[in-house]
């Protein structure tokens, strides 16, 4: 029975001489073996097992006593792939950390079989020393190109940190990578893929995903409310054949790059101003008429949206203010105002939606059905150190969507139009 993980080894003497741990684990093999049977002429009996910690330096690896020499187990951090076992002699920590958290489990509940001297209800191999090859499956980084070298049989080592699996044919998004919980980056570009699962989310160390050239038409309303909200910094979803992205895909906003180019984009989310931290967008050739309001809110340092079907800016507005505000209206801007936070089991589901969709007056305040909606041109320099070009008549200006709260917030805003 073996556990490939990290592995410290920390001596509770070394306080008291005054001495201090390295602090840094090293990729091991710790196995769960017995002690190898006595010779024929001595009675059998069931053999006691112990534990083999070994490294790529001493794959012979160093041996600890099992039965009623563990003191105690620290397993809070289990789901994690973390957990320690203080021994008892000699008196040492051993410490475990990014190891696969089923895995680890096992191999915890058969450590306490054995320290209590019970039967473990699975073969164990008796000592001897780890191959070198047991140690590729430390691998952290994997590059698959084409589909005779994608593994069919065998999981995906899981210590992986960075995945790329291109021009593999995928269809879908394989569910044994969806395990692989150190995944820093993840490249399934040049594949078929059409949707996300909402299990994508799991990964929850992730920082870069790559699913370009593929044939998603939507995005996954979960994946954007996942855990993936604090980590996730790189997105790429260009050639595909989205249409829209969900109002929820603004609450990434950890983003950095953004890369949407050569999609079906009829219009950017409306909440984009909320992506604080991106520096880098790219949504070059799709079918915006026009960007949303809170486009204006955004810092970057790189935009492309060279080649989108831009509009005209309209110079008649559409008015659609209520004299006075309904009840819904006036509570709704109320609550958005004072930030009164909302739930789907507080309120109901549709008005949490309207609440999500709520425009935003240049005044800064908040409207649902009442406002006035009117287009303004802007010089995208404003938002954007670096500027590509909208078209080859070597235009930086796009036509942007204003709402006005009231109609004194519109004739203050009169200059935008002329």
């Amino acid at each position: 029975m073996k556990l490939y993980c990290e592995v410290e080894v920390v001596s509770r003497h070394l306080p008291t001489l005054g001495l201090r741990n390295r602090g840094k684990g090293v990729r091991a093999v710790v196995s769960l073996c017995q002690l190898r049977g006595p010779a024929k002429s001595e009675p059998t009996g069931p053999r006691p097992a112990c534990l083999l910690v070994s490294t790529l330096k001493d794959r012979r690896g160093t041996r600890y006593e099992l039965k009623e020499n563990i003191e105690q187990f620290f397993t809070k951090f289990v789901d994690e792939g973390k957990a320690t076992i203080r021994l008892k002699e000699p008196p040492v920590d051993i410490c475990l950390s990014k190891a696969d958290p089923g895995s680890l489990k096992s191999f915890l509940s058969a450590l306490r079989l054995a320290h209590r001297g019970c039967d473990i209800n699975t073969s164990l191999s008796t000592l001897t020393s780890v191959k070198s090859s047991e140690f590729e499956k430390f691998k952290t980084k994997m590059i698959i190109t084409c589909k005779k070298e994608y593994p069919l049989s065998k999981n995906f080592p899981y210590s992986l940190e960075h995945l790329q699996t291109s021009y593999c044919g995928l269809i879908r998004i394989d569910m044994r990578m969806l395990c692989l919980k150190n995944l820093l980056k993840l490249d399934l570009s040049h594949n078929h893929i059409k949707k996300l699962p909402a299990t994508t989310g799991d990964l929850i160390h992730l920082q870069e995903l790559d699913l370009s050239d593929n044939h998603l038409e939507s995005f996954s309303v979960a994946f954007c409310q996942s855990a993936l909200q604090k980590s996730l910094r790189r997105l790429d979803l260009s050639k595909n054949r989205i249409k829209a992205l969900p109002v929820q895909f603004c609450q990434l906003q950890q983003l950095t790059d953004l890369k949407l180019d050569d999609n079906e984009l009829i219009q950017l989310p409306f909440k984009i101003g909320q992506l604080k931290n991106l520096r880098f967008l790219s949504a070059a050739r799709n079918k915006l008429p026009v960007l949303p309001s809170e486009f204006k809110n955004l810092s970057l340092e790189y935009l492309d949206l060279f080649g989108n079907t831009f509009e005209q800016p309209k110079t008649l507005p559409v008015i659609k203010l209520q004299v006075p505000l309904s009840l819904l209206e006036s509570t709704a801007r109320t609550m958005l105002c004072k930030r009164i936070p909302y739930a789907s089991h507080l309120i109901p589901f549709h008005l949490c939606q309207d609440l999500d969709t709520a425009k935003t007056c240049i005044c800064g305040r908040f409207c649902l059905t009442s406002f006035i909606q009117g287009t303004a041109t802007m010089n995208l320099h404003s938002v954007a150190h670096t500027v590509v070009l909208v078209d080859n008549m070597g235009g930086t200006e796009a036509p942007i969507t204003c709402y006005f709260c009231s109609l004194t917030c519109y004739i203050n805003s009169s200059d935008m139009f002329k």
